[in-house]
């Protein structure tokens, strides 16, 4: 049965509210989501809480029932409670009807098969939480099999991260890699790997793509380094026809693996 919370200064309110920083989502093994979209879009990827937390008035919502449901079946903690206390959770004025506590969950390279799909994308230094969760969203829709964020990306598992990917961080794998890691593994198999630059005069819709592609993105400000560049077999430009030098990584990431969809899709 459902226990309810309703003080601010209970030790489970107070220790899930530090998972909004990340040395204690490192430490814990756990992280935030909320709202019931997201929610809902874990559970049917497989993805339950450890701990769900809801209001009454929520409860009234058909689709609150199989979360809380799903749950206790699988041995988690549904946790009634109020709205300040999801704002407290949540760090928003106005949070989700529900909130969530999940299990951090990432692939490690050697668990990656790369047959399973044609399109993987690859980020490289990735700074931004709505940009990733942007490119997780890209990566949903293309049916990307899965996003390996290089060296030193922002934490797929922030609560600004897993709000901006609309649910798409349950359905897309992640994997958290070096480069030094994932140069060799991604040499050890097939798999093309094409860099998004500005250095390079060549088109990004001329090139015959080969599968599995992998679209590797730099850093928003700096692009990605001369090492990375000399070590893709293909370098693409996106024309600007304004007076933008370049588009949001996002964006950019967005258009070349449509790019791709469309060529394989096409034949």
């Amino acid at each position: 049965m459902p226990r309810e919370i309703t003080a601010y200064s209970n030790p489970l309110i107070k220790r899930m509210r530090n998972l909004r920083d990340k040395r204690h989502r490192r430490e814990e093994g756990l992280f935030l989501a909320e709202g019931l979209r997201i929610l809902t879009e874990a559970r049917e990827a497989g993805r339950i809480p450890d701990y769900l937390f809801y209001t009454a008035e929520s409860a009234r919502h058909p689709l609150v029932a199989p979360l809380v449901a799903a749950t206790e079946a699988q041995g988690g903690e549904a946790i009634e409670t109020n709205a300040d206390i999801l704002s407290k959770l949540s760090g928003k004025d106005n949070p989700g009807s529900v909130v969530g506590v999940y299990p951090e969950f990432a692939l490690e390279l050697s668990a990656i098969d790369r047959s399973t799909a044609p399109i993987w994308l690859v980020a490289e230094r990735l700074r931004d939480p709505g940009n990733l969760g942007t490119i997780l969203r890209t990566g949903d829709a293309v049916g990307a099999g899965g996003l390996i964020l290089l060296d030193d990306c922002v934490d797929p598992f922030s609560v600004e991260a897993v709000r901006a990917s609309m649910g798409a961080l349950f359905t897309v794998p992640v994997a958290r890699a070096r480069w030094e890691e994932f140069e060799p593994w991604l040499r050890a198999g097939p798999g093309q790997l094409v860099g998004l630059s500005l250095d390079t005069s060549h088109d990004y819709q001329a090139p015959r793509y080969a599968a599995p592609t992998f679209l590797l993105t730099g850093n928003e400000a700096q692009g990605m380094p001369p090492h990375m560049e000399q070590a893709c077999d293909l370098l693409v430009k996106i024309p600007m026809l304004g007076k933008a030098d370049s588009l949001n990584a996002a964006v950019a990431t967005a258009v070349m693996a449509y790019e791709v969809r469309n060529q394989f899709r096409h034949g």
